[in-house]
């Protein structure tokens, strides 16, 4: 057994600065507790395990939870792709409860530290309870400032599209205006990514998602659950090993970051969607390439920072995501979003972790 959680959460402070003008962000999927310690290299290869890349566990992984927390000083975060973003994002937004998430937990330690962490910081968490299975976790190893992602989802496995139909929670969809859900989750729940989309485009809403990883795009039922999903992608993120490998998917003889966001983007809409999808490719400190409908709509540099203050790029995806969201539901100016997903992933790749400071200063 992995030992319970130790970390403390940070007092939410809002930012009273910020005025929401639309309806809540909703986010879905896999909530994990992060597990996270500094590793060798000797660890990594122990386990099978590469840099800047996310799995999922299999039996071979099963004792390096307990490893981890028996060879190296360990640090418990809330975590999960999506509910990394929605957090940031909601840190950012400021006001309390703009931002909510749904996703399954088991009945346990780690979710109540989950709870706690995400009501905090001010996030609506309302998740599915599996009282027969551990909540998921996720081993986060850092090493020289990079990570490997290594995900047991255990709980996080089993969400329902039955819970998301609950009038209450519905009631959470349709209050909602913009959508998101990393691609992680196609592996747990397409139905309900689907029924979330097809919602958002019957009603005018915004649709996002997030390709993720590559093993997404390399295993094919997962990658026809993502094409099932594409035509109601309002805005597409991705990372650049992530687009290439989409890319090969797809069967474009092409590694080109910008040709292949223009051709995303001008992959079929569904009938009654929204026109047009932004795609969305950030490429570690390469500049992040914008595009839509078939065209470079700009190249935005991040935020240099000195190697020195780098500590964790665990979450800088995710961060990068929640900041660009709390902008783009308020309908600012592209750049304005860019630059709060540049400022949110730099924010966190200071920290371990995705962790943030108690207040939001971007302006």
């Amino acid at each position: 057994r992995v030992a319970p959680p130790r970390s403390t959460p940070f007092t939410f402070q809002p930012n009273t600065n910020l005025t929401l003008k639309m309806a809540v962000l909703l986010g879905m999927g896999n909530p994990l507790l992060d597990i996270s310690a500094v590793v060798p290299t000797e660890f990594l290869d122990k386990y099978d395990l590469k840099l800047n890349n996310a799995v999922l566990a299999e039996e071979k992984h099963a004792p390096m939870y307990d490893d981890m927390v028996k060879n190296f000083d360990v640090e418990y975060i809330a975590g999960g792709a999506t509910q990394n973003s929605i957090r940031v994002a909601q840190w950012m937004l400021g006001a309390p409860k703009s931002a909510a998430y749904m996703g399954c937990v088991g009945k346990d330690a780690f979710a109540d530290e989950m709870v706690k962490c995400c009501e905090a910081e001010g996030v609506h968490v309302n998740y599915m309870v599996d009282e027969a299975t551990p909540t998921g976790t996720c081993g986060v190893l850092v090493n020289g400032g990079e990570r490997s992602l290594c995900a047991a989802l255990n709980a996080a496995n089993n969400y329902k599209i039955a819970h998301l139909e609950k009038p209450e929670n519905w009631k959470l969809v349709e209050d909602a205006k913009f959508y998101y859900s990393a691609g992680f989750f196609l592996t747990v729940s397409p139905d309900s990514m689907l029924k979330v989309a097809k919602h958002a485009a019957e009603q005018g809403k915004t649709y996002t998602m997030n390709l993720s990883a590559p093993f997404l795009m390399e295993v094919p039922p997962f990658k026809s659950a993502m094409m099932e999903c594409m035509p109601y992608v309002d805005v597409l993120f991705g990372n650049e090993s992530e687009a290439a490998t989409f890319a090969k998917s797809e069967g474009w003889d092409t590694t080109d970051v910008k040709e292949i966001a223009c051709k995303a983007s001008t992959l079929p809409k569904a009938e009654g969607a929204k026109p047009g999808r932004l795609v969305v490719f950030t490429q570690g400190m390469d500049p992040t390439i914008v595009a839509k409908d078939g065209a470079v709509l700009g190249e935005f540099p991040v935020i240099p920072l000195a190697p020195e203050k780098l500590v964790d790029t665990n979450g800088a995806g995710d961060a990068f995501v929640g900041g660009f969201l709390s902008q783009f539901v308020k309908g600012a100016e592209l750049e304005t979003c860019v630059k709060a997903g540049n400022y949110g992933a730099n924010a966190i790749i200071q920290q371990s972790g995705c962790k943030f400071p108690p207040v939001c200063d971007f302006a």
